[in-house]
Protein backbone atom coordinates (compact mmCIF):
# COMPACT_ATOMS: atom_id res chain seq x y z
CA UNK A 1 0.00 0.00 0.00
CA UNK A 2 1.58 3.40 -0.66
CA UNK A 3 1.98 6.35 1.61
CA UNK A 4 -1.07 8.08 -0.60
CA UNK A 5 -3.27 5.04 0.33
CA UNK A 6 -2.38 4.96 3.84
CA UNK A 7 -2.86 8.42 4.52
CA UNK A 8 -6.55 7.96 3.16
CA UNK A 9 -7.65 5.12 5.06
CA UNK A 10 -5.94 6.53 8.32
CA UNK A 11 -4.05 4.06 8.17
CA UNK A 12 -0.72 5.71 8.35
CA UNK A 13 1.56 5.83 11.36
CA UNK A 14 3.13 8.89 12.56
CA UNK A 15 6.07 10.13 14.15
CA UNK A 16 5.97 13.40 16.15
CA UNK A 17 9.44 15.14 17.32
CA UNK A 18 8.95 17.02 20.68
CA UNK A 19 6.28 17.04 22.85
CA UNK A 20 5.49 20.54 23.59
CA UNK A 21 2.84 22.97 23.72
CA UNK A 22 2.74 22.10 19.97
CA UNK A 23 3.47 18.62 19.22
CA UNK A 24 1.23 17.61 22.11
CA UNK A 25 -2.43 18.93 21.32
CA UNK A 26 -1.30 17.97 17.41
CA UNK A 27 -0.54 13.66 18.61
CA UNK A 28 -3.63 14.34 20.49
CA UNK A 29 -5.63 15.57 17.51
CA UNK A 30 -4.43 12.76 15.03
CA UNK A 31 -4.62 9.85 17.58
CA UNK A 32 -8.15 11.19 17.70
CA UNK A 33 -8.82 10.79 13.99
CA UNK A 34 -7.63 6.88 14.31
CA UNK A 35 -3.60 7.12 13.24
CA UNK A 36 -1.17 5.61 15.29
CA UNK A 37 0.78 8.22 17.09
CA UNK A 38 4.69 7.85 18.87
CA UNK A 39 5.32 10.80 20.64
CA UNK A 40 9.20 11.29 20.33
CA UNK A 41 10.87 14.06 22.67
CA UNK A 42 14.40 13.90 24.62
CA UNK A 43 13.39 14.83 28.09
CA UNK A 44 13.12 11.00 29.92
CA UNK A 45 10.74 12.91 32.68
CA UNK A 46 8.18 14.05 29.79
CA UNK A 47 7.66 10.53 28.22
CA UNK A 48 7.67 9.15 31.22
CA UNK A 49 4.77 11.49 32.26
CA UNK A 50 2.90 10.83 29.07
CA UNK A 51 2.79 7.48 29.24
CA UNK A 52 1.13 7.78 32.35
CA UNK A 53 -1.97 9.86 31.07
CA UNK A 54 0.02 13.08 32.90
CA UNK A 55 -0.19 15.94 30.75
CA UNK A 56 1.88 19.12 31.20
CA UNK A 57 0.66 21.15 28.67
CA UNK A 58 -1.99 23.45 29.99
CA UNK A 59 -4.63 23.05 26.76
CA UNK A 60 -4.10 19.25 27.23
CA UNK A 61 -6.18 17.42 29.56
CA UNK A 62 -5.22 14.41 31.51
CA UNK A 63 -8.64 12.60 30.93
CA UNK A 64 -8.23 12.96 27.05
CA UNK A 65 -4.54 12.21 26.86
CA UNK A 66 -5.57 8.68 29.08
CA UNK A 67 -8.14 8.04 26.38
CA UNK A 68 -5.37 7.95 23.89
CA UNK A 69 -3.31 5.49 25.28
CA UNK A 70 -6.37 3.24 26.41
CA UNK A 71 -7.00 2.65 22.84
CA UNK A 72 -3.29 2.42 22.16
CA UNK A 73 -3.24 5.38 19.66
CA UNK A 74 -0.61 6.66 21.35
CA UNK A 75 2.75 6.28 23.10
CA UNK A 76 5.60 8.18 23.93
CA UNK A 77 9.52 7.27 23.47
CA UNK A 78 13.04 8.95 23.71
CA UNK A 79 13.98 5.81 21.49
CA UNK A 80 14.06 8.01 17.63
CA UNK A 81 14.81 4.45 16.31
CA UNK A 82 10.86 4.14 15.89
CA UNK A 83 11.21 6.53 13.25
CA UNK A 84 12.08 3.91 10.90
CA UNK A 85 8.40 2.29 11.26
CA UNK A 86 6.97 6.03 10.54
CA UNK A 87 4.78 6.90 7.82
CA UNK A 88 4.31 10.00 8.52
CA UNK A 89 7.17 12.22 10.46
CA UNK A 90 6.08 15.72 12.47
CA UNK A 91 9.08 17.93 13.22
CA UNK A 92 7.77 20.17 16.03
CA UNK A 93 10.81 21.39 18.04
CA UNK A 94 11.76 24.72 19.60
CA UNK A 95 13.01 27.44 17.17
CA UNK A 96 14.93 30.21 19.96
CA UNK A 97 16.96 33.39 19.22
CA UNK A 98 20.12 33.52 21.27
CA UNK A 99 21.35 36.52 23.65
CA UNK A 100 22.18 38.16 20.18
CA UNK A 101 18.35 37.56 18.23
CA UNK A 102 20.22 35.16 16.09
CA UNK A 103 18.05 32.15 15.05
CA UNK A 104 19.11 29.09 16.69
CA UNK A 105 17.49 26.29 14.33
CA UNK A 106 20.19 23.24 16.53
CA UNK A 107 16.92 21.67 17.66
CA UNK A 108 15.53 21.37 13.81
CA UNK A 109 18.91 20.20 12.62
CA UNK A 110 19.69 17.49 15.69
CA UNK A 111 16.05 16.10 14.54
CA UNK A 112 16.93 16.06 10.73
CA UNK A 113 20.24 14.33 11.75
CA UNK A 114 17.80 11.36 13.47
CA UNK A 115 15.50 11.31 10.61
CA UNK A 116 18.29 10.60 8.20
CA UNK A 117 19.78 8.03 9.85
CA UNK A 118 16.24 6.34 9.50
CA UNK A 119 14.70 7.86 6.21
CA UNK A 120 13.40 5.04 3.66
CA UNK A 121 11.43 5.48 1.11
CA UNK A 122 7.40 6.39 0.93
CA UNK A 123 7.94 8.86 4.03
CA UNK A 124 6.69 12.37 4.37
CA UNK A 125 8.44 14.65 6.68
CA UNK A 126 6.23 17.87 8.27
CA UNK A 127 8.50 20.70 9.66
CA UNK A 128 6.13 22.46 12.05
CA UNK A 129 8.67 24.59 13.59
CA UNK A 130 8.77 28.52 12.91
CA UNK A 131 11.60 29.50 11.11
CA UNK A 132 13.26 31.69 8.29
CA UNK A 133 12.27 31.19 4.77
CA UNK A 134 14.35 28.80 3.21
CA UNK A 135 14.88 26.60 5.95
CA UNK A 136 12.86 23.65 4.33
CA UNK A 137 15.06 23.37 1.10
CA UNK A 138 18.41 24.98 2.11
CA UNK A 139 18.84 22.64 5.40
CA UNK A 140 16.42 19.52 5.40
CA UNK A 141 16.46 19.23 1.84
CA UNK A 142 20.29 18.47 1.23
CA UNK A 143 20.58 16.40 4.24
CA UNK A 144 17.90 13.92 3.28
CA UNK A 145 19.31 14.19 -0.33
CA UNK A 146 22.67 13.44 0.76
CA UNK A 147 21.79 9.37 -0.43
CA UNK A 148 20.20 8.14 -2.63
CA UNK A 149 16.88 9.42 -2.13
CA UNK A 150 15.14 12.26 -4.36
CA UNK A 151 12.41 14.19 -2.63
CA UNK A 152 9.35 13.94 -4.41
CA UNK A 153 9.89 10.97 -5.69
CA UNK A 154 11.05 8.36 -2.57
CA UNK A 155 10.70 10.66 0.35
CA UNK A 156 8.21 13.69 0.92
CA UNK A 157 9.23 17.11 2.56
CA UNK A 158 7.29 19.79 3.44
CA UNK A 159 6.44 23.10 5.92
CA UNK A 160 2.77 23.65 7.35
CA UNK A 161 3.33 25.72 10.14
CA UNK A 162 2.29 25.51 13.52
CA UNK A 163 -0.65 28.30 15.07
CA UNK A 164 -1.04 27.12 18.37
CA UNK A 165 -2.65 30.02 20.79
CA UNK A 166 -2.00 28.55 24.16
CA UNK A 167 -5.41 29.71 26.47
CA UNK A 168 -7.31 30.02 23.16
CA UNK A 169 -10.47 27.78 23.19
CA UNK A 170 -10.79 27.23 19.02
CA UNK A 171 -10.57 23.73 18.55
CA UNK A 172 -7.20 22.78 16.97
CA UNK A 173 -9.04 21.28 14.03
CA UNK A 174 -11.05 24.52 13.32
CA UNK A 175 -7.76 26.27 13.17
CA UNK A 176 -7.06 26.09 9.00
CA UNK A 177 -3.60 24.93 8.11
CA UNK A 178 -0.87 26.36 5.73
CA UNK A 179 1.00 23.63 3.81
CA UNK A 180 4.27 24.22 1.36
CA UNK A 181 6.00 21.76 -0.34
CA UNK A 182 9.42 21.20 -2.27
CA UNK A 183 7.26 19.95 -4.97
CA UNK A 184 3.37 19.63 -6.05
CA UNK A 185 3.30 16.14 -4.96
CA UNK A 186 5.05 16.80 -1.75
CA UNK A 187 2.16 19.85 -1.11
CA UNK A 188 -0.06 17.13 -1.96
CA UNK A 189 -0.05 14.86 0.15
CA UNK A 190 0.84 16.95 3.06
CA UNK A 191 -2.10 18.56 2.59
CA UNK A 192 -4.28 15.21 2.12
CA UNK A 193 -2.49 14.27 5.20
CA UNK A 194 -3.59 17.54 7.53
CA UNK A 195 -7.04 16.80 5.98
CA UNK A 196 -7.69 13.81 7.75
CA UNK A 197 -7.76 15.39 11.28
CA UNK A 198 -8.15 19.23 10.28
CA UNK A 199 -11.47 20.89 8.94
CA UNK A 200 -9.51 23.22 6.73
CA UNK A 201 -6.29 22.99 4.95
CA UNK A 202 -5.10 26.14 2.55
CA UNK A 203 -1.86 24.48 0.09
CA UNK A 204 0.53 27.45 -1.33
CA UNK A 205 3.31 27.27 -3.89
CA UNK A 206 6.16 26.02 -1.76
CA UNK A 207 7.60 25.54 1.77
CA UNK A 208 9.29 29.41 1.54
CA UNK A 209 5.58 30.64 1.05
CA UNK A 210 4.03 28.37 3.96
CA UNK A 211 7.55 29.55 6.35
CA UNK A 212 6.82 33.27 4.74
CA UNK A 213 2.90 33.14 5.89
CA UNK A 214 3.83 32.28 9.69
CA UNK A 215 6.31 34.74 9.95
CA UNK A 216 4.34 37.63 8.07
CA UNK A 217 1.74 36.83 10.84
CA UNK A 218 3.73 37.09 13.69
CA UNK A 219 5.45 40.20 12.60
CA UNK A 220 1.84 42.23 11.55
CA UNK A 221 1.15 41.40 15.16
CA UNK A 222 4.75 42.39 16.88
CA UNK A 223 4.44 45.69 14.96
CA UNK A 224 1.15 46.64 15.48
CA UNK A 225 1.57 46.08 19.28
CA UNK A 226 4.59 47.67 19.66
CA UNK A 227 3.17 50.76 17.94
CA UNK A 228 0.39 51.12 20.26
CA UNK A 229 2.83 50.34 23.14
CA UNK A 230 4.63 53.04 21.95
CA UNK A 231 1.26 55.65 21.80
CA UNK A 232 0.48 54.42 24.65
CA UNK A 233 3.44 55.82 26.52
CA UNK A 234 2.40 59.39 24.68
CA UNK A 235 -1.19 59.24 26.09
CA UNK A 236 0.07 59.27 29.18
CA UNK A 237 2.42 62.33 29.23
CA UNK A 238 -0.26 63.73 27.30
CA UNK A 239 -2.84 62.87 30.16
CA UNK A 240 -4.94 60.81 28.04
CA UNK A 241 -6.41 57.60 28.94
CA UNK A 242 -4.98 55.32 25.92
CA UNK A 243 -8.04 52.53 26.39
CA UNK A 244 -11.01 55.16 25.99
CA UNK A 245 -9.33 56.12 22.73
CA UNK A 246 -8.72 52.56 21.58
CA UNK A 247 -12.66 51.64 22.46
CA UNK A 248 -13.75 54.91 20.70
CA UNK A 249 -11.49 53.88 17.41
CA UNK A 250 -13.31 50.34 17.86
CA UNK A 251 -16.65 51.88 16.70
CA UNK A 252 -15.43 52.61 13.43
CA UNK A 253 -16.75 49.79 11.24
CA UNK A 254 -13.97 49.20 8.95
CA UNK A 255 -9.92 49.92 8.56
CA UNK A 256 -9.01 49.41 12.24
CA UNK A 257 -8.14 46.69 14.41
CA UNK A 258 -7.69 47.17 17.84
CA UNK A 259 -4.49 46.27 19.31
CA UNK A 260 -3.71 46.52 23.26
CA UNK A 261 -0.92 47.73 25.32
CA UNK A 262 1.10 45.26 27.39
CA UNK A 263 4.30 45.62 29.55
CA UNK A 264 5.91 43.41 26.84
CA UNK A 265 5.11 40.93 23.86
CA UNK A 266 5.39 37.63 24.76
CA UNK A 267 5.01 33.75 24.28
CA UNK A 268 6.69 31.84 21.96
CA UNK A 269 6.19 33.17 18.66
CA UNK A 270 5.41 37.05 18.41
CA UNK A 271 8.52 38.27 19.94
CA UNK A 272 10.83 35.72 18.09
CA UNK A 273 9.74 35.06 14.88
CA UNK A 274 9.85 38.46 12.94
CA UNK A 275 13.73 38.37 14.11
CA UNK A 276 14.08 35.26 12.26
CA UNK A 277 12.67 37.22 8.93
CA UNK A 278 15.58 39.98 10.28
CA UNK A 279 18.11 38.05 10.31
CA UNK A 280 17.46 35.92 7.11
CA UNK A 281 16.90 39.58 4.89
CA UNK A 282 20.26 40.90 5.55
CA UNK A 283 21.33 37.84 3.38
CA UNK A 284 19.86 39.55 0.47
CA UNK A 285 21.54 43.11 1.56
CA UNK A 286 17.83 44.14 2.91
CA UNK A 287 17.25 45.63 6.84
CA UNK A 288 13.80 45.19 7.92
CA UNK A 289 13.38 48.23 9.91
CA UNK A 290 9.73 48.46 11.43
CA UNK A 291 10.71 44.61 13.19
CA UNK A 292 13.86 45.99 14.25
CA UNK A 293 12.10 48.89 15.62
CA UNK A 294 8.97 47.23 17.07
CA UNK A 295 11.19 44.94 18.81
CA UNK A 296 13.20 47.83 20.22
CA UNK A 297 10.00 49.42 21.50
CA UNK A 298 9.02 46.06 22.65
CA UNK A 299 12.07 45.47 24.65
CA UNK A 300 12.16 48.89 26.41
CA UNK A 301 8.56 48.14 27.95
CA UNK A 302 9.39 46.40 31.28
CA UNK A 303 11.49 49.60 31.90
CA UNK A 304 8.94 51.64 31.49
CA UNK A 305 6.53 49.67 33.54
CA UNK A 306 9.32 50.05 36.23
CA UNK A 307 9.16 53.72 35.85
CA UNK A 308 5.56 54.21 35.74
CA UNK A 309 6.16 51.95 39.23
CA UNK A 310 8.91 54.45 40.91
CA UNK A 311 6.70 57.35 39.89
CA UNK A 312 3.43 56.10 41.54
CA UNK A 313 5.55 55.50 44.37
CA UNK A 314 7.12 58.93 44.65
CA UNK A 315 3.65 60.47 44.24
CA UNK A 316 3.03 58.80 47.42
CA UNK A 317 5.79 60.21 49.07
CA UNK A 318 7.54 56.93 48.64
CA UNK A 319 11.43 55.49 47.02
CA UNK A 320 11.54 52.22 45.33
CA UNK A 321 14.03 51.40 47.18
CA UNK A 322 12.97 49.65 50.29
CA UNK A 323 9.07 49.52 49.02
CA UNK A 324 7.57 46.15 48.76
CA UNK A 325 6.14 45.19 45.50
CA UNK A 326 3.18 42.72 44.62
CA UNK A 327 3.70 41.52 40.85
CA UNK A 328 0.02 40.19 39.69
CA UNK A 329 0.46 37.48 37.17
CA UNK A 330 3.85 36.42 35.64
CA UNK A 331 2.40 34.53 32.60
CA UNK A 332 2.54 36.44 29.26
CA UNK A 333 -1.28 36.29 28.95
CA UNK A 334 -4.22 36.12 30.95
CA UNK A 335 -5.44 32.47 32.00
CA UNK A 336 -2.37 30.20 30.95
CA UNK A 337 0.77 28.76 32.53
CA UNK A 338 3.30 30.36 30.57
CA UNK A 339 5.25 32.96 31.30
CA UNK A 340 8.36 32.60 28.22
CA UNK A 341 9.31 35.92 26.80
CA UNK A 342 6.97 38.08 29.04
CA UNK A 343 7.99 40.90 31.16
CA UNK A 344 7.80 39.60 34.36
CA UNK A 345 11.32 38.24 34.75
CA UNK A 346 12.73 42.02 33.30
CA UNK A 347 10.27 43.61 35.61
CA UNK A 348 11.19 41.50 38.86
CA UNK A 349 14.97 41.71 38.19
CA UNK A 350 15.18 45.92 37.71
CA UNK A 351 13.17 46.10 40.89
CA UNK A 352 15.11 43.81 42.67
CA UNK A 353 18.26 45.49 41.64
CA UNK A 354 16.98 49.01 42.51
CA UNK A 355 16.02 47.50 45.76
CA UNK A 356 12.86 46.91 46.02
CA UNK A 357 11.12 43.77 48.23
CA UNK A 358 9.18 41.60 45.47
CA UNK A 359 6.76 39.13 45.94
CA UNK A 360 4.20 37.93 43.09
CA UNK A 361 0.83 36.05 42.98
CA UNK A 362 -0.08 34.17 39.98
CA UNK A 363 -2.96 30.92 40.26
CA UNK A 364 -1.73 29.05 37.26
CA UNK A 365 2.32 29.79 37.85
CA UNK A 366 3.22 28.57 41.34
CA UNK A 367 6.84 28.70 40.94
CA UNK A 368 8.80 31.21 39.20
CA UNK A 369 12.75 31.76 38.39
CA UNK A 370 14.06 35.29 37.34
CA UNK A 371 17.38 35.11 35.36
CA UNK A 372 20.23 37.37 36.93
CA UNK A 373 21.05 38.67 33.81
CA UNK A 374 22.19 42.16 33.23
CA UNK A 375 21.46 42.87 37.22
CA UNK A 376 23.75 40.75 38.48
CA UNK A 377 21.16 39.46 41.12
CA UNK A 378 23.29 37.28 43.85
CA UNK A 379 26.41 37.07 42.43
CA UNK A 380 24.55 35.89 38.95
CA UNK A 381 22.30 33.69 40.04
CA UNK A 382 18.94 32.86 39.34
CA UNK A 383 16.54 34.26 41.82
CA UNK A 384 13.41 31.79 43.09
CA UNK A 385 10.36 32.59 43.69
CA UNK A 386 7.06 30.93 44.71
CA UNK A 387 3.43 32.27 44.27
CA UNK A 388 1.59 33.83 47.05
CA UNK A 389 -1.39 31.71 47.91
CA UNK A 390 -4.08 34.27 48.03
CA UNK A 391 -3.60 37.73 46.23
CA UNK A 392 -6.25 40.26 46.83
CA UNK A 393 -6.20 39.98 50.58
CA UNK A 394 -2.55 39.85 50.70
CA UNK A 395 -2.44 43.45 48.45
CA UNK A 396 -3.30 46.08 51.49
CA UNK A 397 0.54 44.71 52.91
CA UNK A 398 2.65 45.84 50.30
CA UNK A 399 3.47 49.21 49.34
CA UNK A 400 2.74 48.64 45.53
CA UNK A 401 0.63 46.10 43.35
CA UNK A 402 2.11 45.80 39.77
CA UNK A 403 -0.62 43.85 37.34
CA UNK A 404 0.94 42.69 34.73
CA UNK A 405 -1.76 39.51 33.66
CA UNK A 406 -5.41 40.48 33.74
CA UNK A 407 -6.18 36.83 34.76
CA UNK A 408 -9.81 36.06 35.16
CA UNK A 409 -12.21 35.10 37.68
CA UNK A 410 -10.83 38.17 39.95
CA UNK A 411 -12.51 41.35 41.70
CA UNK A 412 -10.04 43.87 40.20
CA UNK A 413 -12.65 46.79 42.09
CA UNK A 414 -11.63 45.09 44.52
CA UNK A 415 -8.43 44.83 44.75
CA UNK A 416 -7.82 48.52 43.82
CA UNK A 417 -9.79 49.21 47.49
CA UNK A 418 -7.25 46.90 49.03
CA UNK A 419 -4.23 48.16 47.61
CA UNK A 420 -2.23 51.07 48.54
CA UNK A 421 -0.90 51.64 44.58
CA UNK A 422 -2.02 49.90 41.84
CA UNK A 423 0.30 49.72 38.39
CA UNK A 424 -2.48 48.54 36.19
CA UNK A 425 -0.62 47.62 32.42
CA UNK A 426 -3.58 46.10 31.28
CA UNK A 427 -6.94 47.96 32.08
CA UNK A 428 -8.40 45.28 34.76
CA UNK A 429 -9.47 47.90 36.86
CA UNK A 430 -12.43 49.34 34.51
CA UNK A 431 -13.27 52.05 36.92
CA UNK A 432 -12.09 55.73 37.12
CA UNK A 433 -13.13 56.28 40.33
CA UNK A 434 -9.87 54.94 41.67
CA UNK A 435 -7.30 57.41 42.71
CA UNK A 436 -4.55 55.08 43.05
CA UNK A 437 -5.08 53.36 39.84
CA UNK A 438 -1.73 54.33 37.72
CA UNK A 439 -1.88 53.27 33.65
CA UNK A 440 0.03 53.66 31.29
Amino acid sequence: MNLNELIGRKEAKVAIIGMGYVGLPHALEIANAGMNVIGLDIQQKRVEALNRGESYIQDVKDGDLKKIIEAEKFTASIDFASLKNADVIIICVPTPLDKYKIPDISYIQNSAREIKKYLRPGQLIVLESTTYPGTTDEVLLPMFEEGELKCGQDFYLAFAPERIDPGNTMPLNEVPKVVGGITPECTKLAALFYSQFLKHVHPVSSARAAEMTKILENTYRLINISAINELALLCGKMDIDIWEVIEAAKTKPYGFQAFYPSPKVGGHCIPLDPFYLSWKAKEYNFWLRFIELAGEINEQMPHNVVAKTGFALNRAGKPLNGSKILIWGVAYKRDINDPREGGAADIIANLLRKGAKVDYFDPHISEFSVPAGNYMLKNGHPVALRSLAEGIGAAEDYDAVVILTDHSGFDYEKLAENAKLVIDTRNAVKSRNHKNVFRF
